[in-house]
């Protein structure tokens, strides 16, 4: 299988970026699945239904959250009635919402999509190494079981998401991180065969402070002083995140690729394996 995973969307430019490059990204690499971390596209604060159709309309098949899940407030009415938008899996039980999703791709393929918060510097959650324990205990990789599982790790430590992914490794397909909105360059294969990169970075102006306008930014950290509320960049954006290819007897990565297109960073856009 294929699997595509675009990272953190920041605001308008974000968004339209990933709806101009969804076309040529699916004819580039023609993936099964597409997900999307979309907690900051609702001007680089949440998601709101609206932004979530147009996302869907694209071609997105499912999108992750993080610590902004509900600074749109009506998402919190509105997120039981939609299943491809999960938030993190860890929030308290009687939530609203749900942190997995099972998707049925072509072929009657299952693919199980999971988004579970970080801890370290992070709002205090369940333990998310239960939570996914909990998940897969339900849900097994392989034979007998679902074709691919990949987890959105949302969270700020490095450690604490490369952690996870050892703590994962072999039982899922990829283990890609969020949040820090800075691409990682340490994308690998685990021995037990799982996918990993630290940070899938965002889909928004890299000529800002992790996708908000920088003048704010500068001005907030260096005079220590009241300033407007950070908004996100309006330059052109990169579109991030990661590209996998599975065994489609185990479930497990025979190939992690970053994906960088647009934008002020090195381009990266993988030529997809035949067959």
């Amino acid at each position: 299988m294929r699997l595509l995973f675009l990272g953190d969307v920041v605001g308008r430019s974000g968004r339209d970026a990933v709806v101009a490059a969804l076309p040529r990204l699916k004819e580039a690499l023609d993936p099964d699945l597409v997900a999307v971390n979309a907690e900051n596209a609702a001007g680089g604060y949440g998601l709101t239904l609206k932004i979530a159709e147009e996302l869907f309309a694209a071609g997105v098949d499912c999108l992750t959250l993080g610590n902004h899940t509900w600074d749109q407030k009506e998402l919190v009415a509105q997120i039981d009635g939609q299943p491809r938008i999960i938030r993190p899996l860890n929030y308290p039980e009687g939530t609203p919402g749900r942190g997995f999703v099972l998707l049925q791709t072509r072929g009657q393929r299952k693919v199980l999509v999971a988004n579970v918060m970080a801890r370290l510097f992070m709002d205090p959650l369940d333990d998310p190494f239960q939570a996914m324990e909990r998940v897969l205990r339900a849900h097994r990789l392989g034979p007998g079981g679902v074709d691919a599982i990949l987890v959105d790790f949302h969270g700020e430590a490095t450690s604490e998401k490369m952690i996870m992914g050892h703590y994962l490794d072999g039982r899922v397909s990829l283990v890609v991180g969020t949040h820090t909105h800075v691409p990682t360059a340490d994308h690998t294969i685990l021995p037990g065969g799982t996918a990993y990169m630290s940070d899938a970075g965002m889909c928004g102006d890299y000529d800002s402070a992790i996708g908000m306008k920088k003048e704010v930014a500068i001005a907030k950290i260096t005079r220590k002083l009241p300033t407007e509320r950070l908004s996100p960049a309006e330059g052109e954006a990169t579109v991030c995140g990661v590209y996998v290819e599975t065994d489609d007897r185990t479930g497990l990565a025979v190939r992690v690729e970053p994906v960088r297109l647009g934008g002020r960073l090195s381009q990266s856009l993988p030529s997809r394996t035949a067959g």
